[in-house]
């Protein structure tokens, strides 16, 4: 998980109506945007350190850090809306888009939204686990309540029990990642942020809301998605099992669908090399 590229080096501000967005730049070429998943101290630079050196060979690689995780400056409402939001003010503050996206979990959640809603700022559309909808898994997985167990009660034993749900291979889980994550994870401001959207009591009343919602769910829009898809997934992966890929995969027009083995919900670092050469075919492909 080491670069040439440093934290200090990549690091960037845009200031917004909505506070600082921070995020790192690298590379030269096309844009590529590049948004992070949740969970305990989670930062766009954890998520995509050890694959950015490869993209910002061929593209200008930005890596958005969503407003409420720690980075970019704290926000008031809910941080998947919050996220959703900060996409086209970031793009539109760089001057940017169309641009490529790659979305981590959340971060895809938020990248097949934007595809969705704003198809004029989407090019090309990589997610990595996470967007879907069940269809033979039960509802919500393993890591997922995992990831409920530790906000409503942070322990580094719970950060560690839900960390090795997130890999198919528990070397991975090393004391590095869990100090830097817990480091993050516990700081006051974020750790309340997280709580309005993995607290067990935050996922009922949003699953109670959800029942009662009369809008069309995003996961029923995918047939919507214009731009080129690539779902990349971790065969293994038990916080969004892989069956999640199956309505996105049948519903996105243009989508193709890789499963990469012996690999969990990272799939960025666990099958690094065979995930950044398939993603990197996919984007460079008919590249003008």
């Amino acid at each position: 998980m080491t670069t040439e590229l440093s934290y200090e080096d990549t690091l960037r501000e845009l200031q917004t109506d909505q506070g600082v967005l921070r995020y790192h730049q690298a590379g030269d070429g096309p844009p590529l945007l590049l948004l992070h998943g949740s969970g305990p101290g989670v930062t766009g630079w954890r998520n995509y350190r050890g694959v950015l050196a490869d993209f910002a060979k061929h593209f200008t690689c930005y890596v958005l850090e969503f407003p409420g995780f720690g980075v970019s400056d704290p926000c008031d409402g809910h941080p998947m809306v919050e996220a959703v939001n900060a996409v086209p003010v970031f793009l539109e503050g760089l001057g940017l888009g169309p641009v490529d996206i790659i979305g981590n979990s959340m971060g895809g959640v938020v990248g097949a939204r934007i595809a969705i809603a704003r198809p004029e700022l989407v090019n090309k559309f990589v997610s990595i686990g996470g967007m879907g909808k069940n269809v033979l898994s039960s509802s919500p997985g393993e890591g997922i309540k995992l990831l409920m167990e530790f906000t409503d009660n942070p322990t580094r034993e719970s950060l560690v029990r839900w960390l090795h749900s997130m890999v198919y291979n528990p070397a991975i889980v090393t004391e590095q990642l869990i100090e830097e994550r817990w480091a993050l994870a516990t700081e006051p401001k974020t750790l309340e942020i997280a709580r309005r959207m993995y607290s067990s009591k935050a996922f009922a009343a949003m699953a109670a809301a959800n029942a009662q919602a009369n809008g069309t769910p995003y996961w029923a829009q995918f047939g919507k998605i214009k731009a080129p898809t690539l779902l990349t997934w971790g065969r293994d992966d038990r916080v969004s099992p892989v069956d999640l890929g199956l309505l996105p995969m049948r519903d996105i027009p243009n989508a193709e669908f890789h499963v990469f083995p012996n690999c969990g919900h990272w799939t960025m670092i666990e099958a690094r090399d065979a995930w950044v050469a398939s993603v990197l075919s996919f984007l460079l492909r008919d590249q003008k």
